[in-house]
């Protein structure tokens, strides 16, 4: 999983620098609709590295949660062996 979002982020990150680049040079030339695009694919940067984040703390919690539910399991396990 670790693996997947740290490709969200980097994905995120070419997307915000390819806009950031499309949208200054939209300024530059006056050209506006290069300029929204350049934004819009710099936003979508913003949502795929969000997005990778999201997925590493759901991987996070989900790992603290099985472990607790290993640690538990053994528990009962224990006191049946006894």
């Amino acid at each position: 999983m670790a693996e997947m979002s740290l490709e969200d982020k980097v994905n995120g990150t070419k997307d915000q620098a390819a806009g950031k680049v499309k949208e200054v040079a939209g300024k530059v030339t006056g050209d506006e609709k290069a300029e929204a695009k350049g934004k819009a694919q710099g936003l979508m940067g913003d949502a795929k590295k969000a997005f990778g984040d999201v997925k590493e703390k759901a991987a996070d919690v989900f790992d603290d949660v099985k472990e607790k539910t290993d640690d538990v399991v053994d528990d009962v396990k224990n006191k049946f062996s006894k």
